[in-house]
């Protein structure tokens, strides 16, 4: 069974810290790109950074570019995004993804497997 399980969300304020973590099993960890996406009810899903586990390769959104920093454990099939200097408009419900195609983009429709999703709160 293939399973994405995302962890680590949570209350911080503005200028904190939280380091998310995305937890794959049921498929070859390196055959597949791994993106963060974020949500906002009423909002489009946004994407936020991605990851190519086999080499390393990242790209990320202009909006997190120099705050977040995404990582993998290839040991532990499992992704992390590391996200500093944290702004209320980070708030959102932040989902893990898994891309075969490893396109290293963020096309949503792409992406073959999703986690549940883990909150992510800002405050002020």
């Amino acid at each position: 069974e293939v399973q994405l399980v995302e962890s680590g969300g949570g209350l911080v304020q503005a200028g904190g810290s939280l380091r998310l973590s995305c937890a794959a099993s049921g498929f070859t960890f390196d055959d597949y790109a791994v993106a963060w996406f974020r949500q906002v009810p009423g909002k489009e899903r946004e994407g936020v950074s991605c990851i190519t586990p086999s080499d390393g390769r990242t790209y990320y959104a202009d909006s997190v570019k120099g705050r977040f920093t995404i990582s993998s454990d290839n040991a532990k099939n499992t992704v992390y995004l590391q996200m500093n200097s944290l702004k209320p408009e980070d708030t959102a419900v932040y989902y893990c993804a898994a891309d075969k195609d490893q396109t290293l983009d963020f096309f949503w429709l792409r992406y073959d497997y999703w986690g549940q999703g883990t909150q992510v709160t800002v405050s002020s």
